[in-house]
């Protein structure tokens, strides 16, 4: 009888074990189809935008040629200019912000930087300036809910207006300097879909940026005036003036908790980049925060974190119980001693 018991016991145990093996290799199907489906919607998802991208510089036809400015004649050493253009959040929309308020003002950031130029050059040269891209250059519709409520354009014209409005930009800048480089750094604002739903890199910052740099490189007199690092992946972006080295990140890998600017994060994230982790820098530069502010780190080196052209954010004044002024930022850089000489904080309001 105890045989026969522990018989019908071990082939209970048997059927479990195979109902729970088919239960298994059923759902393991299941999550295998719907990755499958998944896998095939993004890469959609992603060649559809892709593809509007090159339709868009198709459809751009030809640009009016860039005349190579004079070189400054001086017997002083010459030095570089060095704009951060960050945090455009273009296609946002508040009582006073928009997509013709932010090129009004990113205007008058790229004429405040020429004037400033020309204050440089009754002393010394200034015939080159790195452009630094940093990030949350579009608005984008899916980074918080309710953000749908609070934009003015869809993602695809945030696309083609902020590829424009970049264009637009060192095209200008072009025209004023002999030589124009630029450095590109993706936000979180350019993600498609919510966090971690597709690769980092297939940002809309990014194809902007690629429009942007495809469109100016195309223009006629440009030549090798123009150099334009398109963005890599990884921790930052390296931008190099001669000895300089600054690093370039957007700012939200540094986490904020209670809506304040986490000076002290930031400070020990950077000083932890600067022991080896990353490859060396000089001075680091970021955006994200929206609140113009310089912090000197470890090392004696500087930390520079960039404002935002954008007003009226009413998640910042709920949130943060705090309000910045449109701004951008300007240094000027001896590229020789590897070292910041002039910096401005560029008003725009």
């Amino acid at each position: 009888m105890s045989r026969l018991k522990s018989a019908v016991t071990d082939a209970a145990l048997e059927l479990d074990l195979e109902h729970e093996n088919r239960r298994l290799r059923s759902a393991l199907i299941r999550a295998q189809r719907a990755g499958s489906r998944k896998l095939r919607d993004t890469a959609s998802y992603v060649e559809a935008v892709h593809t509007a991208v090159s339709d868009a510089v198709l459809a751009h036809g030809p640009a009016n040629p860039i005349p190579t400015p004079a070189r400054t004649k001086s017997p002083h050493k010459p030095e570089v200019a060095l704009l951060h253009l960050t945090d455009w959040q273009l296609g946002k929309k508040s009582e006073s912000f928009g997509i013709a308020t932010l090129r009004a003002r990113i205007a008058n950031a790229v004429t405040k930087t020429i004037s400033l130029t020309e204050i440089q050059r009754s002393h010394h040269p200034v015939d080159e300036i790195h452009v630094m891209l940093g990030g949350d250059m579009v608005e984008g519709i899916s980074i918080f809910p309710g953000q749908v409520f609070e934009v003015e354009a869809n993602l695809f014209e945030q696309l083609i207006a902020c590829s424009g409005l970049i264009e637009s930009a060192i095209k200008t800048l072009l025209g004023a300097f002999s030589k124009v480089v630029v450095w590109e750094e993706i936000g979180n604002h350019g993600r498609l879909g919510k966090k971690g739903e597709f690769p980092h890199g297939d940002n809309v910052d990014r194809m902007a940026y690629t429009i942007a740099r495809n469109n100016t490189i195309a223009t006629a007199g440009v030549g090798k005036r123009l150099v334009w690092n398109a963005f890599a992946g990884g921790i930052g972006t390296h931008v190099k003036i001669g000895d300089y080295t600054a690093l370039l990140v957007h700012g939200d890998e540094i986490k904020s908790f209670g809506g304040n600017t986490p000076a002290f994060g930031i400070l020990r994230k950077v000083t932890s980049w600067a022991t080896g982790v990353l490859d060396p820098f000089t001075d680091a530069y970021m955006g994200h925060f929206h609140t113009p502010m310089d912090l000197t780190y470890a090392n004696g080196h500087q930390i520079y974190i960039t404002g935002s052209p954008e007003s009226d954010n009413g998640y910042a004044k709920e949130f943060m119980a705090a309000t910045g002024k449109p701004s951008q930022r300007l240094h000027f850089v001896d590229p020789v001693k590897g070292r910041v000489t002039n910096r401005y904080t560029l008003w725009l309001d």
